[in-house]
């Protein structure tokens, strides 16, 4: 308890002086100078500091040396856009992530960041894939909705920000993964939306078994649909006009 209290203090004299320097480049500058525990500085960051602390910070070393201290200067509301854009490429993917995110940020250094982790993706390790394909936004789950990887595109799947015509798009692709038809016939939240079951058997690669089993929900003009459907194959398209044809009957 004792050490929070004495990190805490610390955290607000930095700040405080920070803002006692205000916009003058030599006093934020010695501010900086003065700075030494890498944990403070980033609690600090994180409350809206002035430009010229943030620029100075971004300058020193051994701070412009270290990612984890640039993305809080990149995410501290007061950043100025052309710093941010400048420092962004230096930073790790899940910082890269928070930036990509933060709806305060400017929206150059937001797309500038999910483009860096779009590049980023084909050398990322499996776990981050699947870490990042909880907390990505719309602009990058595209990508990890065709990854090849099933937990890839199983983490894409229960991401909040996933849109139904997102995941639409991914499934109608004529190079759509296996891995994303096997994740939407499991997933909880997308396997009973109507659409996606639709674009399930609409699509020819979806394995014959998961396209027989959608086919009884279907409405009738869909099942029309899928029974004229020439790329699919003939027992999908029997298989739809005998449920029709059954429901006609009745």
């Amino acid at each position: 308890m004792a050490g929070g209290r004495r990190g805490g203090a610390e955290v607000d004299a930095l700040f405080e002086a920070a803002l006692r320097a205000g916009e003058s480049r030599p006093l934020a500058r010695e501010v900086v100078a003065e700075a030494a525990d890498e944990q403070v500085l980033v609690a600090a960051l994180v409350r809206a500091m002035p430009v010229a602390f943030l620029e100075e910070v971004a300058k020193a070393r051994p701070w412009s040396e270290r990612p984890r201290v640039l993305a809080r200067v990149v995410l501290n509301p007061h950043a100025p856009r052309a710093l941010s854009l400048r420092l962004v490429g230096a930073l790790y993917w899940r910082d890269l992530a928070d930036v990509a995110s933060t709806p305060r940020v400017p929206a150059a250094v937001r797309a500038r960041a999910e483009s860096l982790l779009r590049d980023g993706l084909a050398d990322m390790r499996l776990g981050d894939r699947v870490t990042l394909g909880r907390v990505a936004t719309p602009a990058l789950l595209p990508a990890l909705l065709a990854d090849a990887d099933r937990r890839v595109t199983e983490s894409a799947l229960v991401n909040p920000r996933l849109r139904e015509e997102d995941l639409l798009t991914a499934l109608r692709r004529d190079d759509v993964r296996p891995s994303l038809i096997e994740s939407a016939v499991a997933s909880p939240k997308w396997a009973s939306n109507y659409a996606v079951r639709l674009a399930l058997v609409l699509q020819p690669r979806t394995p014959l078994p998961l396209a027989l089993h959608q086919i009884s929900s279907l409405v009738s003009r869909d099942l029309r649909r899928v029974g004229q459907e020439t790329s699919l194959r003939p027992l999908v398209r029997a298989a739809a006009l005998e449920v029709l044809g059954c429901r006609e009957e009745g």
